[in-house]
């Protein structure tokens, strides 16, 4: 069966409702519809906008960047760069999305609808480490203001946020910033990051994590002004759960006046998948997240009109050569590499490349997120080049990468190859003895199991048969492991053709 939603079908959900690396999500609502986004990091396009009615069922309608800037920076693959935990508002009629690159600065884009058009990104704030950016405009006054936390990577500093005041148009900053909240002064506390900026009940409110992503908690501060002081609590916890590190997203009411929190749990290859909560303010007009702070496996959905189940998509027949939303290239993508025709099909040309040996190098891979439970992957492929070297495969591809697919040989045959490289290793190697491929076809699986081990194998004629040992697969520093399609060339002069991508299919297989 194909992927499904967290939609039980019985008035109730199954947490994680986004079950892949949607890292770093947040929210808005607008009427009765809402919208989400997450971290992109170098992949492009990138700021991914989904859509829900009821905050379970939810579909990928598009994307706010389409390029990352400074271009320059962005013409080869930077995995765990780029978009950093955006925020997503709505105010003055247009959607406005913040967020923070670490080597450049704070970025904004906005736009009339969510589908667009979208400008291009606005620096708000230059410098290196400016993180985790979120703007909060005072409808009671009419200030505007942006919070943002810092990368130590970067900055040699983090743990604290700084606030600014910000030009109510959002085009910049109208002071040098405070440090309004400073983790160092609270016992226990370390890596405070990823703030959203509220106005509620006559205080200012952030919502922000601490603790690190795999083991971390959600705080919240509250203030009777912007720049402070806050006084602190812990709302958000793993308790006796298997939620580790539940934390790092975005409240929204509903329109009948519910209130809900998504956030991530970091779960390894599979990256942050985003989980439900349930939120009510207390007796001490505290928010209570969760059960009683803990996270929920299952509960009541929102109080919404039912919704079909739905789910981002991740099959493509690649009608007129055109992919779907699902799919991202690894860096700034150039013309010529997906080429549209009359028929269905993916055609990648077979890009030259000195960094043939290693598909982490690859700006031209085609990718999107590897399920977060267990599923087979299968595509049919076509090897259209002549050139000897000249290769294209299905991938799973993180700090270590594996691949299986065809190569074209020095005496003009076709071969089944499958390959693979471990994290601190530079080149790939053989995972299986390549075969022949009569055809110059293949059909291609991979079947990814718990704990995202993934078996290979491969149809060139004579039927399904397995190839080489298990991979497991492996996340980059920030982001998930991904699944990939690829064609390339070894350098030389000329065209060197291209691979046809056929019939991509992901279902679940849940055993």
């Amino acid at each position: 069966m194909a992927l499904t939603s967290a939609d039980l079908g019985d008035g109730t959900y199954r947490n994680p409702v986004l079950d892949a690396d949607w890292s770093d999500p947040d929210l808005a609502c607008v009427g009765d519809d809402f919208y989400l986004t997450a971290s992109s990091f170098g992949r492009v396009p990138g700021l991914p906008l989904l859509h829900s009615r009821d905050l379970v069922n939810w579909t990928l309608v598009g994307h706010a960047l389409q390029l990352l800037e400074p271009a320059r920076d962005f013409r080869k693959p930077r995995h765990d760069c780029g978009v950093w935990a955006p925020s997503l508002r709505h105010h003055d009629d247009r959607f406005w999305i913040f967020w923070g690159d670490p080597d450049h600065g704070i970025f904004q884009v906005n736009a009339p609808e969510i589908r667009g058009p979208w400008t291009r990104p606005h620096l708000v704030k230059e410098g290196k480490g400016l993180i985790d950016a979120c703007p909060l405009w005072d409808e009671e006054t009419g200030e505007a203001y942006l919070v943002h936390a810092w990368a130590k990577s970067r900055a040699g500093v983090k743990n604290r946020l700084t606030g600014h005041r910000m030009r109510p148009d959002g085009t910049g900053l109208l002071d040098e910033g405070k440090v309004i909240i400073d983790a160092d002064r609270i016992p226990g506390w370390f890596t405070l990051e990823g703030p959203k900026a509220y106005r509620h009940d006559g205080w200012f409110w952030i919502f922000a994590p601490a603790g690190g992503v795999e083991t971390g908690w959600q705080g919240a501060f509250r203030s009777r002004g912007f720049f402070g002081p806050y006084e602190e609590r812990v709302v958000l916890e793993q308790g006796d759960t298997e939620v580790n590190g539940p934390h790092q997203g975005g409240w929204v009411r509903t329109g009948a006046g519910e209130d809900w929190f998504a956030h991530f749990q970091q779960r390894g290859p599979y990256g942050r998948v985003v989980h439900l909560q349930p939120m009510r303010w207390g007796d001490d007009s505290w928010p209570v997240l969760g059960d009683k702070g803990v996270p929920v496996a299952v509960h009541r959905k929102p109080r919404l009109p039912p919704q079909p189940p739905s789910a981002p998509a991740t099959d493509d027949d690649f009608p007129g050569g055109r992919f779907g939303r699902q799919w991202q290239w690894t860096a700034n993508p150039h013309d010529g590499w997906a080429t549209q025709h009359s028929a269905d099909g993916l055609r990648l040309s077979c890009v030259r490349t000195v960094d043939a040996h290693d598909l982490r190098r690859l700006p031209n891979v085609l990718t999107q997120r590897l399920p977060g439970t267990p599923a087979t992957v299968e595509v049919e492929l076509r090897l259209d080049s002549e050139e000897p070297g000249a290769r294209a495969g299905l991938a799973v591809l993180g700090d270590a990468f594996s691949w299986i697919g065809l190569q074209r040989e020095a005496d003009g045959s076709v071969r089944l190859v499958h390959r693979f490289t471990e994290s601190v290793a530079e080149r790939e190697r053989d995972a299986a003895h390549p075969r022949e491929a009569p055809e110059g076809r293949a059909r291609l699986w991979i079947e990814s199991g718990a704990g995202a081990r993934c078996r290979f194998s491969y149809d060139v004629g004579g039927g399904r048969q397995p190839s080489g040992q298990v991979f497991a697969a492996t996340p980059w520093r920030w982001v998930g492991a991904l699944l990939g399609l690829f064609a390339l060339a070894p350098v030389g002069g000329g065209h060197a053709g291209a691979a046809s991508f056929t019939q991509f299919r992901i279902t679940s297989s849940f055993r």
